[in-house]
């Protein structure tokens, strides 16, 4: 199994990342949006990859960090989450969000990630919630809990209130990044109208 690769970027996109190796072999490596964000502005990189081979392609998907691989790699364990599926979750919802998600049984947190319904959103939940309680995840769920409830509480009102998903999401970042993520549900959502 190829556990990482080191090297420079030579081409990026939202989608796949060229990396290419000292040996000057350049890979084509899958990556979600998460990392797509960590990585676009180095040159240099390194990717905690997984290697999947399948009878009409080797397929190589990249993170920027093993907290992320780990939970693609228990996504895809989940009957009828393939790693396309995965990377697409991977890039809706933080390491942090999808663990939040899992551990309270946000259902619906899960399955408003495009594509995912609501059986497949039932499944992950109810097959990951014990195995991701034994990861050693070094995100810092703790106290990103409360944070992430409160931000999809303020996202459902702010939606509801009649807001795009996208824009309201982009405000509450912005207001979180600013005030710190110690604020209530309803002081994100009184902030948060102030620019919308």
């Amino acid at each position: 199994m190829i556990h990482f690769i080191k090297g420079k970027i030579v081409n990026i996109t939202p989608a796949f990342v060229v990396v290419e190796t000292a040996g000057g072999v350049g890979y084509c490596v899958n990556i979600s949006l998460a990392t797509y964000s960590q990585i676009k502005d180095q040159s240099d990189i390194l990717l905690h990859t997984y290697y999947i081979v399948k009878e009409d392609a080797h397929v190589l998907y990249g993170f920027s960090n093993e907290d992320e691989r780990e939970l693609f790699q228990l996504l895809i364990s989940v009957n009828g989450v393939g790693p396309n599926t995965a990377r697409l979750i991977l890039s809706s919802m933080s390491v942090g969000e999808l663990l939040n998600a899992i551990a309270t049984e946000n259902v619906k947190a899960i399955q408003s990630v495009k594509g995912i319904g609501a059986k497949t959103a039932q499944r992950i939940v109810i097959e990951l919630k014990d195995k991701t309680k034994k990861l050693s995840l070094s995100d810092p769920t703790k106290n990103s809990v409360a944070y992430n409830n409160n931000k999809y509480d303020a996202l459902t009102a702010l939606i509801a209130l009649g807001f795009p998903k996208a824009g309201a999401e982009s405000v509450l970042d912005k207001v979180i990044k600013t005030d710190g993520i110690n604020l209530s549900v309803e002081d994100l959502i009184k902030k948060a109208l102030k620019y919308l």
